[in-house]
């Protein structure tokens, strides 16, 4: 029998199943509504898509070079026992590899990995580990070298924090250095050129009206907010940080001693920016007593 769209759509919308699953299941089971929804749920799609509500702020951060390219992507899960699965491992180390070939994270979901899309592989894994999990993120990172640098690694080319530097000169050694330093001090810029001038005025303004709050003259107090500001962003680009490698070096200096020019870095960590909603025992408990 011919599927109506108006059918399809409320199959998704009882299920949260994709558009094709959901066709799918209809044609599947003749157009029948309540046989569909349970073929979703024999095929684990009905199950993955119930758990779509959950947080997922935990996961691995996966970095992938080759030549002069980089790519660092971030694949959440619900908690941080599955970012020690196996499984889960292997998928996201296939979706890191893949991303080398594709512009951005959402050519990486549409790309196909031994015949299936890598969204449809995610959905696979949500049935058959039984958490939440999201492709969320992906930053590609070019250069002359490109450098990467794990931080708690899970496994090889995956953890919690993910670096890739990209320079011209130097050598992968002190490449690697550097991509440590931006693990530990996380940068929020290269240089002053690349900060956000938001970031720069909100900060001027404050320092302005500390200044001010001092009593001192208009012209003191200009050469107070200019000594502050040059010392805001020394600790805030890279290049103007203290080398953690050598502190009486900033990192701009350290690279020139190798003869190195840093051209740019990707900083990313598992659950950066994400809201995790926190709930008490007894809540946890009553909810499910509630069904």
């Amino acid at each position: 029998m011919a599927i109506t769209a108006a059918q399809v759509k409320e199959l998704r919308e009882m299920t949260g199943a994709g558009m094709m699953d959901a066709k799918k299941a209809l044609t599947e089971t003749d157009g029948d509504m309540d046989a569909a929804v349970d073929w979703l749920r024999t095929k684990g799609l009905a199950k993955a898509a119930k758990k779509s509500g959950r947080t997922a702020a935990e996961g691995l951060v996966a970095v992938a070079v080759s030549g002069g390219k980089g790519v660092a992507i971030e694949v959440n899960s619900e908690t941080d026992f599955v970012g020690k699965n196996a499984e889960f491992q292997a998928m996201v180390k296939g979706f890191a590899d893949a991303a080398l070939n594709v512009a951005d994270v959402d050519a990486l979901k549409t790309a196909e990995i031994g015949g299936k899309t890598v969204e449809a592989i995610l959905t696979d894994k949500i049935a058959t580990i039984g958490e939440n999990m999201t492709l969320r993120r992906m930053e590609t990172i070019e250069g002359e070298t490109v450098v990467s640098y794990i931080h708690n690694a899970a496994a090889d080319g995956m953890g919690k924090i993910g670096v890739l530097v990209a320079m011209t000169g130097g050598d992968e050694a002190f490449g690697r250095q550097v991509a440590m330093h931006v693990a530990a001090a996380n940068p929020a810029a290269l240089n002053s050129d690349d900060l956000d001038p938001a970031v720069i005025e909100k900060e001027r303004q404050i320092q302005i009206d500390i200044a001010r709050e001092s009593g001192k003259p208009e012209a003191v107090i200009e050469k107070m907010i200019e000594g502050r500001m040059k010392k805001f962003l020394a600790e805030v680009t890279l290049v103007g940080q203290a080398f953690v490698v050598n502190p009486d070096l900033t990192v701009e200096a350290a690279a020139k001693e190798v003869g190195a020019t840093i051209t740019g870095f990707i900083r990313m960590e598992v659950g950066e920016g994400i809201e995790k909603v926190e709930e008490d025992f007894a809540a946890e408990v009553a909810k499910v007593v509630q069904g």
